[in-house]
């Protein structure tokens, strides 16, 4: 990805070119730094948000993309350059499926029953940056407000990991089927960022069908984006995250215990990290969350068991949702509670009771609960 600055004029017009003299303008500086490389442009995506206009440019056979890179981030016509990332889901293959754990672990865990009493994340949006989700799954028909495919060359299509984040957070209520979601009246922006590989239970998804699912959610004003998935630092990602926090959004990611400090962008300052591990949760700003032998929702109609950090940050994104709906101050960012003799183990109804100042369920002693510290 080759990113340069978005000239002012274009940037004020909401990055909108006036005349094909703008665009080609900006077109020919970037043919001419592919050829001054040696490289083929192949695609251009203008970002008023962030005051960018980004090109990717295809690298040949027996050159280096890192060292290709280096050198156009020094070109005083690039604001920055990097290969293009790669990024995986964070869910994983069930140890078992045994007919006893046919149950969902919030329902007795955050006492889901007692906290749809004060709120059910009504007209709260949620975007969920994953894998397709199957819209017209039985569980979640009537709860999606956008469905985007972002995934360039590959048509939309529902798949397992997207479509079992979607019903972690907002499976339809009272319908006398499958499950019900944390949040059941919350609405979805489903937006395919990421796509399942094949004879594989992972997504993968790559830095540019992620920035653009990203803009699309900050701009179409989200109020909690749910990211599952975890991959290398990036600077246009981080660019956009910066803004969409800017702007008030919640943003919930994977933590994945393989990578450094819980990989990207469950590491980004402001972003909440979610594990499914109460061990990793212990570390200042992570949290644990439901995220192991959970049932879901999955294509074809189907419910199955999941496991996975992706899960768990799902299960945040709804509690969030609820939060958000139950606000009186609508402008207060969302703060999660969690015990301090339990490490990062949150507390779902002191969470939701103290953001709406009422307690339908028996909250523990204030003195005992804290909110994690921000890293």
């Amino acid at each position: 990805l080759v990113l340069t600055r978005l000239p002012l004029d274009i940037a004020q017009r909401g990055g909108s070119y006036a005349s094909g003299i703008d665009q080609n303008a900006e077109r020919r500086e970037a043919k001419q730094i592919a050829r001054q490389y040696g490289l083929t442009l192949v695609d251009d995506w203008p970002l008023p948000l962030v005051a960018l206009d980004c090109f990717v440019m295809a690298v040949p056979e027996g050159r280096t993309i890192e060292a290709i890179a280096r050198q156009l981030s020094d070109d005083p016509r690039v604001a920055f350059a990097e290969p293009m990332h790669f990024y995986r889901t964070q869910g994983a293959v069930p140890s078992y499926n045994d007919p006893l754990f046919q149950a969902e672990p919030a329902t007795k865990v955050w006492r889901l029953t007692d906290l749809h009493r004060i709120s059910t994340g009504r007209r709260v949006s949620v975007a969920i940056i994953d894998s397709g989700i199957e819209s017209n799954h039985p569980d979640l028909a009537g709860q999606i407000s956008f469905d985007r495919n972002f995934v360039s060359g590959r048509p939309n299509a529902a798949e397992p990991h997207g479509t079992g984040v979607a019903g972690v957070i907002a499976a339809r209520s009272g319908n006398a089927v499958g499950i019900v979601g944390i949040a059941p009246h919350a609405r979805l922006m489903a937006l395919r960022a990421c796509w399942q590989e094949t004879g594989s239970t992972a997504a993968i998804c790559d830095a540019l069908s992620l920035a653009k699912a990203l803009y699309f959610a900050i701009e179409s004003k989200a109020r909690i984006i749910n990211l599952s998935l975890s991959g290398p630092s990036d600077f246009l990602l981080s660019e956009l995250l910066q803004v969409g926090l800017v702007h008030g959004t919640t943003i919930v990611a994977a933590y994945d215990s393989s990578a450094s400090e819980g990989g990207f962008p469950a590491s980004f300052p402001g972003v909440i990290a979610v594990s499914d591990d109460p061990l990793i949760a212990q570390r200042a700003g992570v949290y644990f969350a439901p995220g192991r032998n959970v049932i879901t929702t999955q294509p074809g109609g189907r419910w199955n068991m999941v496991s996975g950090s992706s899960y768990s940050a799902a299960h945040v994104s709804g509690l969030l949702a609820l939060v958000r709906a139950a606000q009186t101050k609508k402008d207060i960012r969302p703060q999660l509670i969690a015990g301090r003799s339990t490490g990062g183990t949150i507390d779902a109804c002191a969470t939701l009771s103290r953001a709406s100042v009422s307690c339908a369920c028996d909250c523990a002693d204030a003195d005992g609960l804290a909110a994690k510290p921000r890293r």
